[in-house]
């Protein structure tokens, strides 16, 4: 059964695909596909909306999209999570992009996770875009309670 978010998200997104996915790639040539499963075997993710697209210049791939209404520190790990299954799920690249609603303070928000064990590295780069600073929310009005 979906969660509340996760429906929110998909009726927004679904009004126009090629209109979002356009907006949180920057690819101007990008076209929505279908919108597909963003639940894994062992996960279950309220908030992500994973749509099939493609572009000229890049092919077929997927744009996971991950809304929050706020901004957590695991994010970062998270993407990388999500990135992977998603990948492994579909065989298709993947274009994370991370959403938050609201702002939390005055906290840079990585747009990458990296990790390094032994030498071996894991990174994972995703886009991050803050709706309060696009949107120009005063700040005091959106305090977290």
């Amino acid at each position: 059964m979906s969660k509340p978010a996760d429906t929110s998200a998909k009726k927004l997104i679904s009004l126009a695909p090629d209109n979002w996915v356009r907006w949180v790639t920057n690819i101007p040539d990008i076209q929505a596909g279908e919108i597909l499963s963003g639940e894994f075997q062992w996960i279950s993710r309220e908030n992500d909306v994973l749509i099939r697209a493609r572009s000229p210049e890049y092919g077929d791939f997927l744009v996971l999209n991950e809304l929050q209404l706020r901004y957590n520190s695991k994010m970062p790990r998270r993407m990388r999570s999500y990135a992977a299954l998603a990948e492994e799920k579909y065989e298709l690249p993947t274009y994370p992009v991370l959403v938050n609603i609201l702002p939390t303070s005055d906290v840079e928000i990585p747009t990458s996770f990296t990790s390094n064990l032994g030498g071996l590295r894991a990174i994972q780069d995703y886009r991050v875009i803050n709706l309060s600073h696009i949107l120009h929310l005063p700040s005091k009005l959106l305090k977290a309670r």
